[in-house]
């Protein structure tokens, strides 16, 4: 489908292969400079093609040694090969074999993909387009191979050797002092799922019985002294396994399934068939070294590459238009894991949270795609937040429009049907319209149109009728390459709190049985009336309940209204989002105050949810995780969203932090109160409650010490003192360096002596040093980069330090430019070695043109001097030009 190095490449386009590889045999002999790598392909023409066509095999950099036609050598006249190809023009006509050996020089693979090394392992990345580094290849994810390695390695540096499927033999090599492992996978993937690793590696093992009895060995991998860190993921792993048979019917396939930790890796994990490789912050975790946060990421992370046994290998893509075929489907099933293991509402808080945060600025700005794009520079830049999060939520929508059994049938459809092909995102959708007998052609349309669609609600209640009349219309604002947008298929989940709490009945003549017994109404055309009867008192509108369509709302609520939701509404989602829009409201308006140069208001109402909020955790009358979420005042960040335009971030840092300020002050006895009663004296434990206790506590210490300056950083030293677990260690520390004092450069260098060899927590560090709000903050960051610990080469150092910066939303957006100076030398500095990384980092400007008029300046010609580099790599290239466009 490419033709050329950084061209377009079209969905339109798509033509099946001409080729097809059945089995693929390759030999790799390990070296740290020169790797042999020789691969045996058998091949046939794809009777489902036209006849004639040329063999082309993709390559990266390759250095060819030989290549040999069914046994005997090619004669140099009868192929072309550059390092990006590999050409034979006139193939034969039957089934045959191919055999080619290259070179690797895996020390200096900075980009990360292919084989390289990390720390003292071999490890490979080939999702998207990284096999075509190790070998000539048809690089697309719709041709399905088996594979059978034979990995040679030096004993004494490699004493581990991993390949993707079961272990089928190992023994001594003919040189001395190496020996090998042979690994075969009796399932057909595409190349992208191969995996070896090499190393000097420790490792845990377990074991899991599935349902129809098979044992499967179990075992991850780290390095050296850090293997019973790995116990967690471990227990999470089988977790995942169970739940995968009892919600899906899923069985593991293998025999083995093997877990690698690796330092030095662009991604979070991947899975590789069989042979999981993790970047090592998923993975491992103890009391002393990970946050509650740490433990909640790698439960779902490690479920999540699980489940892509099933979403994602056994049926893969047909190409990478359709990667939200696994990747949102797969985010879809590992959310749903974790709400099961852990809170349901308190799990969909933190994903819509994630959603707005991430993949609602990406629609809202030029960097906006489809959730299955027509049109790419770059695959690499398409594992973004459109793909993942919103694919996911799409996935959802489709489970509430057509019921949670028909959802099964559905997927057992998909699973049955296209197991061990390559589908597309209409095959799996057509699965669920056939079991379900819905037309879904509209909600396909969530598939085929970017940007976020506003759902605007308008109420009137009229006593003497008795009724209540919602007035709900969507629209969907132009976006690069899509002027026009058609209405699509939603549901939307709402109920009428009474004034006094609880859900007054649904009935109305304008829906249908179902969603008044269901509360979910489907909205299929841009607008729809709805008059409910029966309700003798104005309620207040209980809409988007669990947020059942990723969507904004422009409603007409009253800010009592949002305050009754707040401590009614049985929908907690709902509860939450109320007494957030509540606060968003009150933020706007003091970035406004503070911009004509007035002081910001003081909101009674508000403040008196506060209060009943505190109240109702310290009494227990609420989850302490939700309290925590409910606690936690929009980000800056979220409230830049939502002003759109002409923004300034000193306003609205200045506006969010005089709001704190005076909640913590208002209601500091009843937060200092709140902070002493949850200090658990109980041993740690990794659990959702206690984690819960936690966050609350951290957060009660925050808005304290906002409020309570002295005081609060005397808790927080304590706190810090006497923790004996990371997330209340690293919650004082927070407060104590973004807060100026004689001691915080002191407790912050003690800290991050204390932890020099735990890279892990080093991230936090630095990311945390990157997030003071003060101008001195880009210097100190500068300064970082010369820290013991830092390293460019490393993309967990790199995404902590510079990453973490571009997140600091006064500094990296100061009104002199020197921010997005700083990161236009970083990126450019870095794209040479790992354009991957680089083009992650630039995606901070993807936001650029909301800024008021003296930033947006600043920002443009920063882009447009990094536009006319003459070597930016393809990557780097893609994002520069989406976001000037």
């Amino acid at each position: 489908m490419r033709t050329s190095v950084g061209q377009p490449v079209r969905l339109v386009d798509y033509r099946v292969p001409d080729f097809l590889i059945d089995e693929v045999d390759l030999d790799v002999s390990l070296d740290r400079t020169a790797t042999r790598v020789v691969s045996t392909l058998i091949i046939r023409p794809n009777p489902a093609a036209s006849d004639g066509a040329a063999l082309t095999l993709d390559g990266d950099e390759l250095t060819l040694v030989s290549a040999h036609l069914d046994g005997a050598p090619l004669d140099p006249e009868a192929f072309q090969a550059t390092p990006a190809q590999f050409v034979l023009p006139n193939p034969p006509r039957g089934r045959f074999t191919l055999t080619i050996e290259t070179r690797l020089d895996p020390a200096s693979n900075t980009k990360l993909m292919g084989l390289y090394r990390s720390g003292s392992a071999y490890c490979t990345q080939c999702e998207a387009e990284g096999f075509r580094r190790i070998t000539y290849f048809l690089d697309r994810p719709d041709v399905l191979s088996t594979y059978r390695v034979r990995i040679e390695a030096d004993r004494e540096e490699a004493p581990v050797l991993l390949g993707n499927g079961n272990l089928e033999g190992k023994g001594e090599a003919e040189t001395a002092g190496r020996h090998w492992a042979l690994w075969t996978d009796p399932h057909k993937k595409p190349c992208y799922l191969f995996a070896l690793v090499a190393g000097d590696l420790a490792h845990i093992s377990d074991a899991f019985v599935t349902a129809s009895g098979r044992k499967v060995d179990l075992a991850i991998f780290t390095e050296h002294g850090r293997e019973e860190r790995a116990r967690y993921a471990m227990e999470a792993l089988k977790r995942a396994m169970a739940w995968d048979e009892k919600a899906y019917g899923r069985e593991y396939d293998l025999d083995v399934f093997n877990i690698v930790a690796v330092s030095d890796f662009n991604m979070g994990a991947m899975e590789n068939k069989g042979l999981n490789v993790f970047n090592d912050k998923y993975v491992l975790a103890s009391q002393e070294t990970a946050t509650d946060d740490d433990y909640a990421n790698i439960e779902g992370v490690i479920a999540h590459e699980y489940f892509h046994n099933w979403t994602g290998n056994r049926i893969t893509c047909r190409d990478w238009f359709q990667l939200c075929l696994k990747e949102g489907l797969t985010v879809f099933r590992d959310q749903e894991f974790s709400a099961d293991m852990r809170s349901r509402p308190v799990k969909r808080i933190s994903e819509v949270r994630g959603l707005r945060a991430a993949q609602f600025p990406e629609d809202a700005g030029p960097l906006a795609h489809n959730v299955r794009p027509e049109v790419y520079s770059e695959i690499s830049n398409f594992y973004t937040a459109t793909v993942y999060q919103k694919g996911a939520e799409v996935v959802r929508m489709l489970k509430r429009l057509v019921g949670d059994e028909a959802f099964r049938a559905g997927m057992d459809a998909y699973f049955h049907r296209y197991d061990g092909q390559a589908a597309t995102v209409e095959q799996f959708v057509g699965c669920f319209a056939e079991v379900s007998g819905r037309d879904l052609d509209r909600f396909m349309r969530w598939y085929r149109q970017a940007g976020t669609p506003k759902v605007t609600v308008r109420t009137a209640h009229d006593p003497a009728a008795r009724t209540y009349r919602l007035e709900i219309a969507q629209s969907l604002a132009p976006t690069p390459g899509q002027p026009t947008k058609l209405p699509a298929t939603m549901p939307l989940a709402l109920g009428l709190v009474d004034p006094e709490g609880g859900d007054l009945p649904l009935v109305s003549a304008d829906a249908s049985e179902a969603e008044l017994a269901s509360g979910v109404f489907v909205l299929d055309d841009a607008e729809r009336v709805i008059v409910f009867r029966d309700v003798a008192r104005r309620p207040a509108l209980s809409f988007l309940r669990g947020f059942s369509a990723p969507v904004t709302v422009d409603d007409d609520l009253t800010e009592q209204d949002l305050a009754v939701l707040s401590r009614h509404d049985p929908d907690h989602f709902n509860r939450w989002q109320a007494l957030q829009s509540l606060v968003t409201r009150v933020l706007l308006r003091g970035v406004k105050a503070i911009r004509a140069g007035r002081a910001p208001e003081r909101n009674a109402a508000l403040v008196a949810a506060f209060g009943a909020l505190i109240d109702d955790a310290r009494a227990g009358r609420i989850d302490p995780a939700f309290a925590a979420l409910s606690l936690a005042l929009p980000t800056e960040a979220d409230i830049a969203r939502e002003i759109g335009e002409n923004v300034d971030p000193d306003a609205i840092y200045a506006a969010r932090k005089s709001l704190r300020g005076a909640l913590g002050r208002k209601h500091g006895d009843a937060l200092a109160d709140l902070h002493d009663w949850l200090a658990d004296a109980r041993p740690f434990s990794p659990d959702a409650e206690s984690a819960g206790r936690r966050a609350l506590r951290n957060i009660a210490l925050a808005l304290y010490a906002d409020g309570n300056i002295i005081d609060g950083l005397a808790r927080a030293h304590r706190q810090l003192r006497d923790a004996d677990n990371m997330t209340e260690r690293f919650g004082a520390l927070t407060q104590i360096v973004l807060k100026p004092s004689s001691a915080r450069e002191h407790t912050s260098d003690a800290f991050s002596r204390r932890y020099a060899m735990e890279p892990l927590i080093l991230d936090k560090w630095f990311a945390l040093q990157a997030h003071i709000p003060e101008r001195e903050t880009l210097d100190r960051v500068r300064g970082l980069m010369s820290h013991r610990a830092f390293s460019m080469s490393n993309p967990n150092r790199v995404r902590a330090l510079i990453g973490g910066f571009t997140g600091n939303h006064t500094q990296f957006n100061r009104p002199d430019g020197e921010g997005y100076a700083f990161l236009e030398e970083i990126v450019v500095g870095l794209d040479p070695t790992n354009p991957q990384v680089a083009a992650r980092l630039l995606t901070a400007m993807r936001s650029w043109r909301s800024l008021e008029e003296i930033r947006r300046g600043h920002a443009e010609a920063m882009l447009r001097r990094i536009a006319v580099l003459p070597s930016l790599s393809p990557d780097v290239r893609d994002i520069v030009t989406r976001s000037l466009g």
